[in-house]
């Protein structure tokens, strides 16, 4: 869609990416690094000073006191981590419980090593209320062979949370069977309305059994410099290495020395996120509170789904298309993120953009 969107000038609310700059002082420090000579190799679990970072935000943020040493692994991107962590759990036969929509690399992850992805509908938003887990049917679908249930929230696309209810839920449904969860947080610091980020790590028994995966890039509007990293118990934590060693073996040096110095001095960066963002979701929605489609605020992530059907009954793929060449604004169609296309006609928009740019977006979007 970005591709399409360049092709035809149009205003780019599709991929999920800023069009502001990170920091300047996180800049600076990136240069700093990169004339100072850390051009080599850094260490393959990442560089010391970074791992020490983690290790204090995550207790400060989650409560929770993490070795960095054997719990913390530096990748080159979020996705990177999300591939180990499920070449290192799963094998041939094992199933692997995600839901629907789902971010698109999980399920190529698992058919690649040989497991069975097992898909799950989310259920959709009803009353103002967010899209949701039907544990139910997780319940349904557990048994010998699931090997590894994925999680992520904030959630992308559908810019919903889970709960601390849903973590018990979990929790309850797992506790005396061998399997692992991979919990996805890279927009940990999305969460709106006071909302608290209910990340594996605070909760005492799941944190014993998962992989949580954070994603600097999101964190620092860098997502071109692919770094991210992976906090497990020592026990996963060496078997996630011996996949990240041989897929990247390690990531950009000098990034990596830069991020550690910036979290040591600017930690209000990620703790302002909250209000940065959901100032723009209110933006947003502001702007298309009048258009014809129909919405339900996002509680996290920087994504908006909307329901166009007021407007179209194109199937979702024509429509961004549609929307796109003819109108000029490039959103995301939601189908290539379920396994069975569920025919909706709901799209994603992306409000990590100026506030010019979605001014621009919801001038046209309102007179559709």
């Amino acid at each position: 869609m970005t591709k399409m969107a360049q092709a035809n000038n149009a205003i780019n609310l599709s991929q999920g990416f800023p069009d502001f700059d990170c920091p300047a002082a996180l800049r600076e420090r990136v240069s700093f690094y990169l004339n100072d000579r850390r051009n080599q190799y850094a260490a393959m679990t990442g560089v010391d000073e970074l791992r020490e970072q983690i290790a204090i935000k995550v207790d400060d943020l989650y409560g929770c006191r993490v070795n960095p040493d054997q719990e913390i692994t530096v990748t080159s991107g979020a996705t990177e981590a999300l591939f180990d962590a499920i070449q290192a759990t799963v094998g041939d036969g094992d199933e692997v419980i995600m839901f629907d929509p789902a971010y698109d690399s999980y399920d190529p992850a698992v058919r690649l090593a040989g497991a069975v992805p097992v898909h799950i509908p989310m259920l959709p938003p009803v009353a103002g209320k967010s899209w949701a887990i039907d544990w139910t049917q997780v319940a349904d679908r557990l048994n010998d062979r699931t090997r590894l249930i994925i999680i992520n929230s904030p959630h992308n696309p559908t810019g919903s949370i889970l709960t601390r209810q849903d973590l018990d839920t979990l929790a309850g449904l797992i506790r005396d069977r061998d399997l692992w969860v991979l919990s996805d947080e890279v927009y940990e610091h999305m969460v709106f309305e006071g909302e608290r980020h209910e990340s594996v790590l605070c909760h005492a028994e799941l944190k014993e059994k998962s992989f949580a995966v954070f994603s600097f890039g999101k964190t620092y509007h860098a997502t071109g410099w692919k770094a991210a990293y992976c906090v497990a118990p020592p026990a996963l934590t060496a078997e996630f290495r011996k996949v990240h060693q041989f897929v990247t073996f390690t990531s950009t040096s000098f990034i990596q020395y830069a991020i550690a110095d910036f979290m040591r001095d600017c930690p209000e960066h990620h703790l302002q996120l909250p209000d940065f963002y959901q100032q723009k979701r209110d933006t947003f929605g502001r702007l298309i509170a009048d258009s014809r489609f129909a919405f339900t605020p996002s509680t996290g992530t920087y994504f908006q789904c909307v329901d166009y059907s007021a407007i179209s009954d194109l199937p979702d793929m024509e429509f961004v298309r549609w929307l796109c060449e003819d109108k000029g604004v490039a959103a995301i169609p939601l189908s290539p993120f379920y396994a069975q296309n569920p025919d909706s006609r709901i799209i994603r928009f992306c409000f990590c953009k100026d506030d010019s740019t979605l001014e621009a977006a919801a001038k046209v979007l309102r007179a559709l």
